[in-house]
């Protein structure tokens, strides 16, 4: 397997780190977006919509990471990142949803990147306009976990599932714009949780490009 991803991509961070958690090695290799390397000739021909991540596997190039996290469950269902029970399997992919469908896509690169020079925002415009969409997600987010009261360390259940997957690099993404993370302990516990593994450690731990 070929791994194309950008150290700082939620969306690429979330895929290594479901790579970590089936086991699965790949080449990882880098795109810088800083240098808009995705928007080459030469990776326009892998992925034409000029995104990562992209997996490369056989004669398959696979892109957008929920599509990608799916089929690796379904491909290599050991260990499950969904729960055994529709109805659970429902509500760990609606806690997914809430980072992958309303936090992420309104506050990844191009969005900002258009912010800074379409709109001209300024640094605190564009951390005023992350914050909004994260608070919102994480407040819906926190009281869901705060209802579980049979979830163990996790997001569900005992084990990670992809709403951990999910979550991690979301967290990562809400210091960075520097958001306080107190008003969401139940997060906070999470993340702390997945901290201590070897998957969410790992899938850290990438090259990344020059001119960062």
């Amino acid at each position: 397997m070929k791994l194309y991803s950008f150290f700082r991509s939620g969306s690429s961070h979330r895929l290594r780190i479901a790579l970590r958690l089936k086991g699965l090695e790949t080449e990882y290799l880098p795109v810088n977006l800083r240098t808009e390397q995705h928007f080459e000739a030469q990776f326009k021909e892998i992925n034409p919509q000029s995104m990562v991540p992209v997996l490369a596997h056989d004669s398959k190039v696979l892109t957008q990471s929920p599509a990608i996290i799916e089929w690796l469950e379904e491909r290599y269902p050991t260990p499950a990142l969904l729960p055994a029970n529709a109805d659970d399997r429902a509500h760990v992919r609606a806690m997914a949803a809430i980072i992958g469908c309303d936090i992420h896509p309104i506050n990844n690169r191009r969005i900002l990147e258009y912010l800074r020079h379409q709109l001209g925002c300024d640094d605190a415009a564009v951390n005023a306009w992350c914050a909004t969409w994260i608070t919102a997600g994480f407040d819906a987010l926190e009281a869901l976990l705060g209802a579980d009261k049979k979830r163990g360390d996790f997001c569900f259940g005992h084990a990670p599932t992809i709403a951990d997957v999910y979550l991690v690099p979301q967290v990562e993404s809400a210091r960075r714009f520097q958001i306080d993370l107190a008003p969401w302990p139940h997060i906070c516990n999470v993340d702390s949780a997945c901290a201590v593994l070897d998957a969410f450690r790992l899938a850290a731990l990438v090259m990344q490009p020059d001119a960062v």
